[in-house]
């Protein structure tokens, strides 16, 4: 930092200010590694857990396509499609493209084969419903440790977000205060060079020239 090698009576900045940096910049750089951690944590979970979500809906999907084909052949009558939540009258899949849709028919069809089985009714083979549960509960853990993670990244992005006005205003702050104590040096080059020591950048506008004095 150029104020740590300057002596105290030149710093361009007061020493209130500049505490106040420093202490905001502490704060934001811990905000700002955790944010990374917890980004970092929920993209390394992601991969596992897509693999899961791929698995649970081919079982799932597998077992209503199933479930169907044997109300079809009058194996299993038509009305204990309603057990399942699946319209009596719609022999189509239902639409799995979502995890929250998943981990919704996922329930309904352990729930609805649960039921029916209990009235009497011969399981369904190949697949079985444990093995769907089996894979619909990995699934589902790895659902609710997702959206935590997620829960987790949103909540640390925001808190960097609310450090933004204060961010806003040392930098401001400091702006203003370098330029003015640089605002009697000349020529003009040497006293944008000045600023630039203490971090001012200056951009000049398109099609203005670079040895434009800045008012």
């Amino acid at each position: 930092m150029k104020g740590d090698m300057c002596d105290v009576y030149d710093l361009p900045v007061s020493l209130k200010t500049l505490g106040e940096a420093r202490i905001f910049l502490s704060k934001f750089e811990t905000a700002h590694s955790y944010y990374v951690h917890c980004y970092g944590e929920q993209s390394r979970n992601s991969k596992k857990h897509q693999a899961n979500v791929k698995t649970a809906r081919l079982y799932i999907s597998h077992f209503i396509q199933v479930l169907n084909l044997a109300v079809i052949r009058m194996e299993i009558k038509e009305s204990h499609k309603a057990l399942y939540g699946l319209p009596v009258d719609n022999f189509s899949v239902p639409d799995l493209s979502s995890e929250a849709s998943l981990a919704e028919w996922g329930q309904k069809i352990i729930e609805g084969e649960r039921k029916r089985t209990s009235q009497g009714g011969i399981p369904i083979y190949n697949p079985t419903i444990a093995k769907v549960k089996v894979h619909y509960d990995i699934f589902m853990e790895g659902y609710e440790k997702q959206k935590s993670l997620q829960s987790l990244t949103n909540r640390s992005l925001e808190q960097l977000a609310s450090m933004r006005v204060q961010a806003d205003r040392l930098i401001l702050d400091i702006w203003n205060q370098v330029e003015a104590k640089f605002q009697d040096v000349s020529p003009n080059e040497k006293r944008l060079e000045k600023c630039r020591d203490y971090g001012l950048i200056y951009y000049y506008r398109t099609g203005e020239k670079q040895n434009k004095e800045i008012l």
